[in-house]
């Protein structure tokens, strides 16, 4: 071979990617067997990715290195590397497609890898072709004369971990490819030691998939849905025209007259279907789940416990897997797709007003999370309502607030109540008039509309819950979901690897090789650690609530000595306003922690499969949560001032703080203060600002680590990212637990505890509308595209919703009976009272003491503090006086007034019930017409199958006549025939083995 002459082979196609491919530097990958021949005879080998050759001409070039060293080609004289280093990337979309520009990317394989400067210098010459070749001889040999020796010096030392992971890559892609999946690699990115497996599912292997998975695919046959006539057409068609402003742009959206009719895919019947264009038959969603699939149920045998791709990612094999977006969303030139579409009609503030596309969002995430965004539609939608009402009876409180009477008397000065000191010592006697603000106040929540709001608070959670599984059907008719039933998932990786944990135990000391299961044993340390885990997470909340009452009375004690009379007369709202903003700190807090040990808790149990994982884990982060967010707000509504004595005989905390006590007015106006905080504040710290703060930060720092290392390589820089370099850089999606953890938190406020604060739906409704459009937009721009998943409800969280509807029921009940005035009101009302009104109401309730029965070092230090001796002063509770017989003794008031609580209660609680069972039965869980139109469906369905049978008889009886005539032709035939005839008889009788 001359010095200065250039070789070029040609390599068949299998050959790029053999045993030898993990040798490869991006552009060019140079052959392992050729090192150690004569330099002259060395080669280099050029990516597959960067070859323009047509599909039929798979071949690859080899080019003797040496020769173009010796040569040194300029910039203008290099035609052969000019048209290696051509750009395709336009052509396939930026990495939507292959780099044909035929094969869309369905699904994304990431993976680490360590890239070494030779062969990123090299790949930079062939692909950028931004050097002459003689100044990358100067900066980087490259195989060719003395070679040899300058790389066994710059060899990097072995690592056997990373050279695992590569051999299990490329074991499990080999068996991806053999299940019929296309596969192209990537490494020369913009992310510096990251590579690229795109994949692509080609025709025959998606049908397959799709007869396996059941899909149901809509056939040529279309029918006509059944249309509204007469008085309630004209009710739809005016209403359609007054909602037109609010319906969101998208064809999907507008109303149909028309449906396909669906049949799950078999290729046996690929004549039912209308494949006229075969690209959009299956769109991306279902490409992707078809393909994550095959990636879930393929094994490597390297390592035995995998069940697919969940495994290699635990074990870092590949570091992420994802499908693409459909393209950008915002920019000069996008194309129109998918997600640009909802990102203008549905993820933008400016649209809060109008509908959801639900159909276009089930069309591009699946229908596990079009069902949440139309279960949160629903539920916003019903809030409306709720709000209206929940308005009128806050301005009902606010319109008899000066005619009420109990306010009023508690408001005159005239009266001249002297109260007992709230504290011992450091606290003086004071006037009951100085709670004017704090009783005129209570009024605004608790009055007689307050019930009539927790009854239809309670109809309201049954009406919600029988119209969402309406409207479930609705999408489930809609989006061909009618008689889907989810089977049993795979095996979770770390389920598999204790199964063969457990059974090399065994094999080892019994010699067994059955199939090996987790049994309650196996699991009893897991579930003993779940049992102690909950108990202590559920007693540190208790805790920490008795922490802050503890701070309650200390602070109020520390307020009360101020000398200053607005001083003590703001100290139960400033002590009430502190605790409160304490609990919402402490509730966030372990909100985080919690959900991070429920999540352990989970894990340490091993559940067999993906959905008993997540119920398990919802389960128990559920149950903390709930503890957490809602332990301060029961004590304040059922345990704050019952249990504290009274004056000379209170009860004590560790011998030194008594029990604090509710104000003259009842708790229920703490209460109100606690909930609206706590609501608020989770509503506008926990859901909106981290939901905003935290992906904003982090999407900040990764920006400053890729400008670091684009500063690095302004090469590099240069270039336009990828569709899955850019996807790559969005956060991976952590599931819908904590999407629906925090809306049924914040039902729960709705509906727990309503009686107390009647403005609770408005506020959820408002956030509501803000949250709809933050998820939206966090879904299309910040996170990864989910794998869709088929659902056909929302599962488990409808179960804990009727619980808390139930609940809600049985708290509501008792928190107007025992936290408001509500029923000894009543009491007084028609028992007590004179001339059939309020007036002595206040004075009824209040108890009389004694002074000179203080215990020893207990009575106030200024008894003179109000200007005059006490010798009686008064305080909240039914005793008997000091001048009785039985004095401070329970007076039968007390024992009345309970009564009437607890037969409030058990008739409050058994009339709603029924009234909400009532209108669960009334109202059926299946519209009529969609029944009807499954039925309508299934006849269809039929009546196809029948026509197709039909016709297949038919085609059969004309084969038979047509056999049979030609039979009758040849056998009149005289037996004397010529050769033609005779070959013609032949013929006949062998037309029936052609047919």
């Amino acid at each position: 071979m001359e010095k200065d002459e250039i070789h070029l082979r040609r390599l068949p196609a299998a050959a790029p990617w053999g045993p030898h491919a993990d040798s490869e530097f991006h552009g060019v990958d140079f052959l392992p067997e050729d090192l150690n021949v004569a330099p002259d005879e060395t080669g280099m080998r050029v990516n597959k990715k960067y070859s323009c050759l047509p599909a039929e001409e798979k071949g690859i070039h080899i080019i003797n290195i040496r020769a173009i060293e010796d040569i040194g080609y300029d910039q203008h004289e290099s035609t052969l590397l000019n048209s290696l280093s051509k750009n395709p990337d336009a052509d396939c979309k930026y990495g939507l497609y292959f780099r044909d520009g035929k094969r869309k990317v369905d699904y994304i394989l990431v993976y680490h890898y360590k890239k070494s400067s030779s062969g990123k210098t090299l790949t930079r010459r062939v692909h950028h072709n931004d050097s002459s070749a003689r100044s990358t001889k100067q900066d980087q040999p490259l195989p060719g004369k003395g070679v040899q020796l300058e790389m066994g010096e710059s060899e990097p030392h072995v690592d056997y971990h990373e050279d695992d992971k590569r051999f299990r890559r490329e074991e499990y892609e080999g068996n991806l490819v053999e299940a019929g999946l296309e596969l192209e690699h990537d490494e020369d990115t913009k992310i510096h030691g990251v590579g690229f497996v795109k994949i692509h599912a080609p025709w025959n292997v998606l049908c397959r998939e799709a007869e396996f998975l059941k899909l149901k695919m809509p056939t040529k046959k279309m029918y006509q849905i059944n249309q509204t006539h007469g008085l309630l057409k004209k009710i739809n068609s005016v209403i359609q025209k007054i909602t037109e402003p609010i319906q969101p742009k998208v064809a999907e959206h507008k109303p149909q007259t028309v449906k396909r009719l669906s049949y799950p895919f078999s290729r046996e019947k690929q004549h039912l279907f209308d494949l006229s264009d075969r690209d959009s038959f299956f769109d991306s969603k279902t490409r992707s789940t078809i393909v994550y699939e095959i990636l879930k149920r393929t094994t490597c045998t390297k390592a035995k416990y995998s069940m697919g791709i969940t495994s290699l990612l635990a074990n870092g094999v590949y570091s992420a897997a994802y499908p693409l977006h459909d393209g950008d969303y915002e920019g000069e030139n996008v194309e129109p797709n998918d997600r640009k579409l909802l990102c203008e009609e549905w993820a933008s503030y400016g649209v809060f007003y109008k509908y959801q596309p639900i159909d276009l969002v089930r069309k591009y995430f699946g229908e596990k999370i079009g069902l949440y965004f139309a279960w949160l539609g629903v539920y916003t939608q019903m809030l409306i309502p709720a709000s209206i009402v929940g308005i009128i009876v806050f301005l009902y409180g606010c319109a008899t607030v000066d005619e009420n009477i109990p306010s009023m008397e508690m408001c005159d000065q005239r009266n001249n109540i002297t109260m007992c000191p709230l504290c011992d010592r450091t606290c003086s006697y004071w006037k009951m008039s100085s709670a004017c603000a704090t009783a005129r106040a209570s009024h605004l929540f608790d009055n007689p509309a307050t019930v009539f709001f927790s009854v239809f608070m309670a109809l309201w959670a049954a009406t919600f819950m029988e119209h969402w599984k309406r409207k479930q059907m609705r999408l489930n008719y809609r989006w061909d979901l009618t008689g889907f039933e989810e089977e049993e998932d795979h095996p979770r990786a770390e389920y598999e690897a204790k199964v063969l944990e457990k059974s090399l135990r065994k094999e080892h000391k019994h010699k067994e090789t059955d199939k090996e299961k987790l049994t309650w044993k196996d699991r009893f340390p897991a579930y003993l650690t779940n049992f102690v885990g909950i108990i202590f997470m559920v007693g540190l909340t208790f805790a920490i609530v008795f922490g802050v009452i503890i701070y309650r009375i200390s602070t109020a004690a520390a307020l009360a000595i101020s000398s200053t009379p607005s001083g003590r007369s703001s100290v139960r709202v400033t002590v009430t306003a502190t605790a409160v903003i304490i609990n919402l700190v402490v509730i966030i807090i372990l909100d985080e922690v919690y959900g991070c040990i429920a999540r352990w808790l989970t894990q340490i149990e091993v559940p067999k499969t993906d959905k008993n994982f997540e119920d398990r884990l919802i389960f128990k982060a559920f149950l903390l949560k709930f503890v957490n967010a809602y332990t301060p707000i029961f004590y304040v509504a059922f345990f704050k001032g019952r249990f504290v004595g009274r004056p000379g005989d209170y009860v004590y905390i560790f011998h030194s703080f008594r029990m604090e006590e509710c104000a003259p007015g009842g708790c229920l106006m703490e209460l109100c203060i606690q909930l609206s905080i706590i609501m608020l504040g989770k509503q506008l710290i926990q859901n909106n600002l981290f939901e905003i703060g935290i992906p904003k930060m982090k999407k900040f720092i990764r920006y400053m680590k890729l400008k670091r290392r684009r500063s690095l390589d302004h090469e590099e820089h240069m270039k336009k990212k990828q569709r899955y370099e850019v996807d790559y850089n969005l956060e991976p999606f952590a599931g819908l637990t904590p999407e629906y953890m925090e809306m049924i938190i914040q039902f729960g406020f709705v509906t727990l505890f309503v009686a107390s604060f009647p403005l609770a739906p408005l506020f959820a409704l408002l956030n509501n509308i803000i949250e709809i459009r933050l998820d939206a937009k966090k879904f299309v721009t910040e996170l990864r595209r989910p794998v869709a998943v088929r659902a056909k409800d929302i599962g488990i969280w409808y179960n804990i919703l009727r619980g808390i509807g139930k609940l809600a029921v049985i708290i509501n009940a008792f928190v107007i009976s025992f936290t408001s005035d509500f029923i000894p009101r009543l009491v007084y009302l028609y028992m007590y009272s004179e001339n059939g009104t309020m007036h002595g109401f206040v004075n009824h309730t209040l108890s009389s003491f004694n002074v000179s029965d203080f215990q020893a070092g207990t009575a106030p230090n200024d008894p003179m503090d109000l200007g005059y001796e006490v010798q009686i002063c008064r305080y909240k509770d039914y005793r008997e006086p000091p001048w009785s017989e039985n004095k401070y003794d329970i007076s039968k008031d007390f024992w009345a007034v309970l009564a009437a609580r607890l037969a409030f209660v058990i008739v409050f609680q058994n009339l709603v019930m029924f009234m909400s069972d009532f209108v669960d039965w009334i109202i059926p869980d299946i519209p009529k017409d969609i029944s009807q139109q499954i039925h309508k469906e299934k006849v269809l369905m039929v009546e196809v199958f029948m026509r197709e049978e039909q016709g297949k008889l038919q085609m059969l009886e004309t084969w038979k006549d047509k056999d049979k005539k030609k039979g009758e032709n040849c056998n009149n035939h005289s037996p004397r025939l010529s050769r033609s005839h005779s070959e013609s008889l032949s013929s006949c009788h062998s037309y029936p083995l052609n047919v």
